[in-house]
């Protein structure tokens, strides 16, 4: 069974960091038989030409151009319209998949042909060596089901699905900050069956304005809306609703060291 592999990329990425990420995904002991990469608008100089460069490299990486920026959620809906096989793999521009990551997923895949997406841990870090954490993730069933009231039960870099499944489900939709939060959601009240493996899959790369973007008054409006529509999916009942929308204001509408700590201690400490 053939699988592929969807990313996107948008002019503010670092052509390095780009680089690095490709080289990652071509360096596995598994292989992806495709991968797609979604120019998500007009890119710099630096950029087109790091994208040229894997090109030469290597012959299966399928580039989408997209005249405008669409963000994230709508690049990767078109994104997946351009994907040949049904095992799809996430990845973003900016980190850096384990060699081992696809040949593990796909196994499982295969083994557990009622799983619609599984995805595993991740390791957090910075180019300044401040920050280095784990975030871990519940494994299956009931666990995921408690979870993902509240919480993103899955580490989307990580992730693995069958594309047919993510189709059914609406496929990613425009809902910044929250697509992949979102999607799980809609999969979950179709009755996609998730699981995570405990390993870490991605060493993602963050920095410190990681915490300002996700709070103010924006961010904050985005997951009311989704803490509804979780309502409205039946993944959450009234006083689910209400705590979930006072933990996202809460945090969203904290000043940004205490974000940080949030971040840091709460939604980062072992399950």
């Amino acid at each position: 069974m053939p699988f592929s592999v969807l990313m996107s990329v948008y002019a503010k990425e670092q052509p390095e960091y780009l680089s690095i990420a490709l080289d990652s995904v071509f360096d596995q002991s598994l292989p992806p038989d495709e991968v797609i990469l979604i120019e998500d608008g007009r890119l710099t100089k630096e950029l087109y030409s790091v994208i040229e460069e894997k090109q030469r490299l290597y012959q299966n990486l399928k580039v989408i151009q997209l005249e405008e920026n669409h963000q994230l959620g709508r690049a990767l809906a078109k994104g997946l319209e351009y994907v040949s096989h049904d095992l799809v793999a996430r990845m973003d521009s900016d980190d850096i998949a384990v060699r081992e990551r696809f040949e593990i997923q796909y196994q499982y895949m295969v083994d557990h042909p009622q799983i619609a997406i599984v995805g595993g841990y991740i390791k957090e870090f910075n180019d300044e060596g401040t920050w280095d954490k784990i975030r871990q993730v519940p494994l299956e069933g009931k666990e995921i089901r408690r979870y993902m009231r509240y919480r993103n039960p899955l580490n989307h870099v990580t992730v693995m699905f069958r594309k047919q499944a993510v189709m059914q489900a609406g496929n990613y939709q425009h809902y910044p900050f929250l697509e992949d939060y979102y999607l799980w959601n809609r999969m979950y009240a179709q009755g996609a069956k998730m699981a995570n493996i405990p390993i870490v899959f991605v060493k993602v790369r963050t920095s410190t304005d990681m915490f300002q973007r996700r709070g103010g008054l924006k961010y904050c409006a985005w997951y009311l809306k989704f803490r509804k529509a979780q309502k409205k999916l039946g993944i959450t009942n009234g006083r689910e609703f209400l705590i979930g929308c006072v933990l996202s204001m809460a945090l969203s509408l904290s000043p940004g060291r205490i974000r940080k700590w949030g971040y840091n201690f709460i939604l980062r400490r072992k399950l």
